[in-house]
């Protein structure tokens, strides 16, 4: 395959927004989040399509929220998108002095141990805004495989794949099961986040916020490999910074049924949203594949 010309000025803003991302990732975490909230805010206003998928995803899942306590939760999300920016800039660009300065490590334990005893690790994650960045935390005391979707914009894909190898990351994409398999089998930790939609191939449907969500089941297919155990981990900002906390392994997992085992992810996502809700990506279309003869909650989007 022919490397794409990232000279070519279709390139121009994609470099404009590389350079402020360097810049960004430079700034005081306090003043990442003052400029991201202002950014966010900007954002919500302008972008009535993911203001709208936001807020039907945020009504289904919270139906006791009003609308007026909907919007509010909608708007905070904007913000969060908009502090991600500076997120995903200090993922890429941030020193590991600043990583570890704004960074706090709860239950590593957990995963030590897993490694210790030679067991393989899926580390179990979902879609928060500030993603890209536990991907660094993470990358401070272990070798990760970071399991990705490639970019649509090609030298964005190129900048992050590159970023992350060389803070020493091993770049997976998510159809490579391949080369998933293979590095649980070398014991290598891989960070897998399961919560988006990807049609009805290879899901089962599956009580997410008690709703019906077409949910992969790779997720138990890997956890079936020999000696593999799924620990669930959760990465939010803080007032101060941010925090990446381990859980226990799930025991009893995976089983047979295969609805069984996407209950049991599921239910680990809605635990862990409901602890920092405002931060999850929301603007994701969660419910997009539905089951015969219920309503098409996009349809006028």
């Amino acid at each position: 395959m022919t490397k794409p010309n990232f000279y070519h000025p279709k390139f121009i803003p994609t470099w404009l927004m590389i350079v402020l991302m360097i810049a960004g990732s430079k700034l005081p975490f306090y003043i990442q989040v003052t400029i991201g909230r202002f950014v966010g805010k900007l954002f919500y206003l302008v972008s009535k399509r993911f203001r709208n998928i936001a807020y039907i995803n945020i009504s289904n899942c919270f139906p006791n929220k009003d609308r007026y306590q909907v919007e509010d939760l909608v708007k905070q999300n904007f913000e969060a998108i908009g502090i991600s920016f500076f997120e995903t800039a200090d993922a890429f660009f941030a020193d590991n002095r600043k990583i570890e300065k704004i960074s706090t490590v709860r239950n590593q334990h957990y995963l030590s141990d897993a490694i210790k005893n030679n067991q393989s690790v899926i580390l179990l994650s979902g879609h928060f805004l500030p993603l890209m960045l536990s991907g660094r935390v993470l990358l401070l005391k272990h070798t990760i495989a970071n399991i990705y979707r490639p970019q649509n914009n090609k030298l964005f894909d190129d900048l992050m794949r590159r970023r992350y190898v060389k803070n020493g990351a091993l770049m997976i994409k998510t159809k490579d099961t391949r080369s998933m398999i293979k590095a649980i089998k070398s014991g290598m930790p891989i960070w897998y986040a399961p919560d988006q939609d990807l049609g009805k191939n290879n899901s089962v449907f599956a009580p997410f916020f008690n709703i019906p969500v077409a949910t992969i089941t790779s997720t138990s297919r890997l956890a079936k490999i020999p000696n593999t155990k799924i620990i669930p981990f959760l990465f939010i900002r803080t007032n101060t910074g941010y925090e990446l906390s381990f859980e226990k392994p799930i025991e009893n997992y995976p089983h047979e049924n295969e609805i069984q085992n996407a209950t049991k992810t599921n239910e680990i996502l809605q635990a862990q949203i409901l602890k920092a809700p405002e931060q999850y990506l929301w603007i994701h279309r969660r419910f997009k594949t539905r089951q015969e003869g219920e309503p098409d909650y996009y349809e006028n989007i």
